[in-house]
């Protein structure tokens, strides 16, 4: 193992392009990247373009008929099949479709590959977390599933338990559904609440497929208008516990940056440093909980595009690289030039929202008049007595 991180990129991700309009700007790859070289990340970690999803490893989560479908949809966009989840609203078809999704697909799959065979300690692909796409159809800005593709080829070359949290303001659905009579892996989603926001599933009662899938599934639904002392109490108060007694060979996490006060497709108001403390806690719980520290971190939603994204998966590649950014550093005035040159916005001055984030620890006691700490209750008290543990 070289002890350096891999960071996945392909400049291909940029074409993964829903249209004018579209809250999935590719915009926001592209000034990640800038971002990441701005503070000569790049020359931290090893930068690889992984190899496309073949047909074989599509197969290995999605069904032969969609994969079909998505190929036809991609090489004629207008004969897109709507029963598919293809041409509409929020997963409009266009040309290359199934090229590029694949390709970000893959870069998931050659970072879990890579830390598994010990070629890396951890891997990011800022690119990745589309976790809503099914088996049979997209959804939600999604084609391929690449979360749930790492996780299968991860149990395909051999082990035995894989852990998947996702911090993403939307429900990971489709990783949960991928591997829901699974117990080799345990998937926790800390999301806002489904009667509030897509996809409407992800309550405490979704523990996983009846008999040996029991417990293996883990969601916290948190209240709309969920700030930082909140969603870090409930991250704190459900995952490291689980993953302590999982004791994951390889942890997959999901950094969707939409949970920010920012972002305009949701209800919670997390701020940048919050988001930046629950990465350097995902890092620290593959260093305490997983051999050889095996950490496949991923992308996700956020469209926040200028102000928010490039700068939370900034600080993820630089957590992952153990180079940290400083939250307090001026950003450079060359990514805030390209930022006008490609948006005509202003970009952000520092690092950080200026935030000093801090939250009580679930130990401290339960307000049973408090509603996040209801929330976190709910979870408990659905899916950890399944995990012989103690609500």
């Amino acid at each position: 193992m070289s002890g350096r991180a891999l960071l996945m990129w392909d400049e291909a991700v940029t074409k993964y392009d829903f249209g004018a309009g579209h809250p999935m700007d590719p915009v926001r790859l592209a000034l990640t990247m800038g971002l990441v070289r701005a503070y000569g990340l790049d020359r931290a970690v090893d930068v690889v373009a992984g190899k496309p999803a073949g047909e074989s490893t599509l197969r290995l989560v999605h069904r032969e008929d969609y994969v079909a479908a998505v190929r036809s949809a991609s090489a004629n966009p207008r004969d897109a099949d709507q029963a598919y989840g293809l041409g509409t609203m929020d997963d409009p078809a266009f040309a290359g479709m199934h090229e590029v999704s694949a390709t970000i697909a893959g870069q998931s799959v050659g970072a879990a590959e890579a830390v598994w065979r010990g070629e890396a300690p951890h891997a990011v692909n800022f690119a990745g977390g589309l976790h809503h796409a099914m088996p049979g159809s997209a959804s939600g800005f999604c084609i391929y599933n690449d979360a749930s593709l790492a996780i299968a080829r991860l149990l395909e070359l051999g082990a035995e338990r894989v852990a998947y949290v996702d911090v993403d303001v939307h429900h990971g659905d489709g990783v949960q559904a991928a591997f829901w009579d699974d117990p080799r892996v345990l998937t926790i989603s800390l999301h806002e609440h489904p009667r509030m926001l897509f996809p409407g599933t992800g309550w405490p009662e979704e523990t996983g497929g009846p008999g040996a899938g029991e417990g293996s599934a883990v969601n916290v639904a948190l209240p709309a208008g969920t700030g930082d002392e909140g969603w870090l109490r409930a991250f704190h108060a459900v995952v490291p516990e689980l993953l302590a007694d999982f004791r994951p060979q390889v942890l997959v996490t999901q950094h969707g940056a939409d949970t920010h006060f920012e972002d305009p497709l949701a209800h919670l108001a997390v701020s940048l440093d919050a988001q930046r403390l629950v990465q350097e806690a995902c890092h620290s719980l593959a260093h305490e909980y997983v051999d050889g520290g095996r950490w496949v971190a991923l992308g996700g939603g956020g469209y926040a595009v200028v102000d928010v994204v490039p700068r939370s998966w900034t600080h993820l590649v630089g957590i992952a690289a153990h180079a940290p950014v400083d939250p307090e550093s001026v950003i450079p005035s060359s990514w805030r030039d390209e930022v006008y040159a490609r948006t005509r916005q202003l970009g952000p001055g520092r690092m950080t929202d200026g935030r000093t984030p801090a939250w009580r620890p679930w130990e401290d006691g339960y307000d049973p008049a408090d509603r996040l700490d209801q929330a976190v209750l709910a979870t408990r008290r659905a899916v950890f007595p399944l995990r012989g543990l103690l609500a």
